[in-house]
């Protein structure tokens, strides 16, 4: 059957390749389907009590005529119908071979059962799904049962009727399959851009998980640098000093392991309000300025440094959000854990001011020690850029001013509300 697949690949294209895709949806092309086949039975029945009633059949040509009605209803059964269902284009040939040669019978024998071309034309139409190729095979069709009435005409005259009628009738069906045509291929493009749609927002939707796991991540190392990470590094310090002081200063020793207790407390309770997303654990039922007065004081207590909060310059106006005063707090964090770290100071000022007021300004947080500097332009930590990355999602800026030997200053800015 190699030679049947490569003739209906040339003769009658396979669906879809004029247009793009399938013409409709799964469950609107098989309505389509049921209903043409429902049509096709009523009218292969009408025909044949057409055939064996009407007296324009000649009773010499009804075995003849039955005959062909069979072959036409077999055809449309195992290839005519399973074509328009996208049965591939072999069958689709097989069909429209039997269809032409089967009304080219009929309007020899019985052109009064010419009205199935009323069907016969959208056949074909669903047949191929192509518009050059329907136009064929629609001409074929109209050619074929227009030679039966025109040449068996008794005169001119019912011979230039029977043509008249078959070229209105084709005018007809061509304007009816090209409406077809092209309704079908609006629907696959329909359902192209469906189909494009709906694959761009699926990958919007996986780019959208995948961006908040990231962020998720970015967060959860954030908190455990600003939070975890620093109160064990407070606790191995007390440790160690402790240690140290066991045996020469057990009254100083036993100071270190209250405030390593309390440091692993505090630790915890970060650790708890990290996983569940809340806000940081100085700030629960605190205002911004107490917290960081309680921040400063555990840092004096652990380093032994002389600190101390102004807030001579924080003054009434803007309010500040949550999420504000969370990252403030974190500035002012990671600026000490810095000093802790690198500054080698004697002496810590933190300062909250405020500028602007009636609803508009900035709140600011500055942490400034006297120690022994750096050059801002040499150095980068991941510290310094995720306190950046923090600052920055609130619409804030982290400004960090030091030099050799002249100490380092760390302001944080917010808008506020």
């Amino acid at each position: 059957m190699s030679w049947l697949r490569q003739a209906a690949a040339a003769v009658v294209p396979p669906p879809g390749d004029d247009l793009g895709g399938e013409p409709l949806s799964a469950s609107g092309w098989r309505t389509t389907v049921t209903g043409m086949h429902v049509i096709s039975g009523l009218m292969w029945v009408l025909a044949v009590a057409t055939a064996l009633t009407s007296d324009e059949v000649a009773a010499d040509d009804r075995g003849l005529l039955l005959g062909v009605l069979t072959v036409l209803a077999v055809s449309y059964a195992l290839a005519g119908g399973p074509a328009i269902a996208g049965g591939g284009p072999a069958r689709a040939l097989v069909y429209l071979v039997v269809l032409v040669a089967a009304f080219g019978f009929l309007g020899w024998l019985a052109p009064s059962l010419l009205f199935l071309l009323f069907l016969a034309y959208p056949q074909v139409w669903f047949v191929v799904q192509g518009t050059l190729v329907g136009i064929v095979w629609t001409v074929l069709l109209a050619v074929a049962s227009a030679l039966g009435p025109v040449t068996a005409g008794t005169d001119g005259r019912a011979a230039g009727e029977a043509l008249q009628e078959s070229a209105i009738g084709l005018v007809f069906s061509l304007a009816l399959g090209m409406w077809i045509s092209r309704v079908l291929q609006q629907s696959a493009e329909r359902a192209d851009l469906i189909e494009s749609l709906e694959r761009t927002r699926s990958e919007l939707a996986t780019a959208e998980r995948e961006r908040g796991v990231m962020e998720e991540r970015e967060r959860l190392a954030r908190e455990v640098h600003d939070t975890l990470a620093q109160g064990y590094t407070s606790i191995v310090v007390l440790a160690q000093s402790a240690a140290a002081q066991v045996e020469a200063d057990p009254a100083t020793a036993r100071e270190r392991l209250r405030l390593i207790e309390e440091v692993a407390r505090d630790n915890l309770a970060e650790a708890r309000a990290v996983v569940a997303a809340f806000r940081p654990v100085a700030l629960d039922g605190s205002t911004l300025v107490e917290a960081l007065e309680r921040l400063a004081e555990r840092f004096a207590r652990e380093t032994g440094l002389a600190m101390r909060v102004d807030t001579a310059a924080l003054g009434e106006g803007v309010a500040l959000r949550r999420d504000e005063e969370v990252v403030l707090l974190r500035g002012a964090q990671e600026a000490l854990a810095n000093v802790r770290r690198h500054a080698g100071a004697s002496a810590v000022v933190v300062r909250v001011t405020r500028v602007g007021g009636d609803g508009a300004g900035q709140v600011s947080v500055h942490v400034e020690d006297d120690g022994v500097g750096f050059d801002p332009a040499a150095v980068s930590g991941a510290g310094l850029e995720g306190l950046r990355g923090r600052v920055e999602q609130v619409g804030g800026e982290v400004d960090v001013a030091s030099a050799p030997g002249e100490g380092t200053r760390v302001t944080v800015r917010v808008p506020g509300s």
